[in-house]
């Protein structure tokens, strides 16, 4: 991608990695929260949930200020991706939604996090929580993202960063509100979906802008598609089980990241109307 090597913007930027673990048990997650850590149980055959509610203590051991370095050395371009799609994603919704606008933050970390939604660990993926309007990621998954579920490539990861601002643009807008704080898997994966889709429609500026190079539009269709829940319940080696849908399948994400991509107006993610 082409705005990937300005990463110099850093006023809504928040970089913990190194600075120790964080406590988990008791957390109460948001909603992209909550519904990532059911899909990575299912693909680690591990019941995170165990992890986050029996108010036990996991402390990460602290990292010297060597290993710190090489860390971050090891993950500079994923940080440099991270943070420019981070930003050119909230300067496109500033300039789409002015008057409603309101910055929201990225937390970039290692293992464990706190966060306004209680503490997470990395195991969980990004996650945006509505408590604080912070995105949050550990930069590793984006390894997973391109080993595991077969999406590699920097657009890909831009997918994953304007995914979550898709679920900041929702809080903004009061929709997220209006669902109350009892949402069904149905409503999550109307929710999952319209952020697809809004995050197809930054992509399209992108493109217009020429800010993406030949091909990298379907790495994010890819992207789309390979965390869909039936690609994940199969690699979790489950039957595929629509009523557990929290995100949708493969086909409907890249489906509204697609309708994202090619229409460029947040009015065509309406996916609460869509049957």
């Amino acid at each position: 991608m082409r705005f990937g090597n300005d990463d110099s913007d850093r006023g809504n930027i928040e970089d913990v990695r190194g600075s120790g673990g964080g406590r988990i048990g008791g957390i109460h997650l948001g909603i992209g929260g909550f519904i990532v850590v059911g899909i990575l149980s299912l693909v680690f055959r591990t019941n995170l949930f165990s992890l986050l509610g029996g108010g036990g203590q996991a402390v990460q051991p602290q990292a010297s200020g060597q290993q710190v370095s090489e860390r971050k050395q090891q993950e500079s371009r994923q940080e440099q991706v991270a943070v420019s799609s981070f930003n050119d994603t909230q300067h496109f919704w500033a300039r789409t939604i002015p008057n409603q606008w309101r910055d929201a933050h990225m937390v970039i970390y290692w293992d464990a996090v706190e966060s306004e939604c209680g503490n997470a660990e990395s195991a969980m993926g990004p996650f945006y929580c509505p408590g604080d309007q912070k995105v949050y990621i550990d930069l590793g998954f984006y390894q997973e993202l391109a080993r595991r579920f077969g999406a590699p490539g920097e657009f890909a990861q831009a997918y994953v960063i304007a995914h979550e601002v898709g679920h900041h643009v929702q809080d903004v807008l009061g929709i997220t509100r209006r669902l109350g704080s009892k949402i069904d898997s149905a409503t999550s994966v109307k929710l999952e979906l319209q952020a697809d889709c809004l995050a197809g429609v930054w992509g399209h500026d992108a493109a217009a802008r020429k800010l993406l190079d030949p091909g990298e539009a379907d790495q994010g269709l890819r992207a789309a598609a390979s965390v869909g829940d039936d690609h994940i319940q199969k690699m979790a080696g489950r039957r595929v089980n629509t009523d557990s849908f929290t995100h949708g399948s493969s086909e409907q994400r890249a489906h509204w990241f697609g309708v994202g991509m090619k229409s460029g107006r947040m009015e065509e993610c309406d996916t609460f109307a869509a049957q």
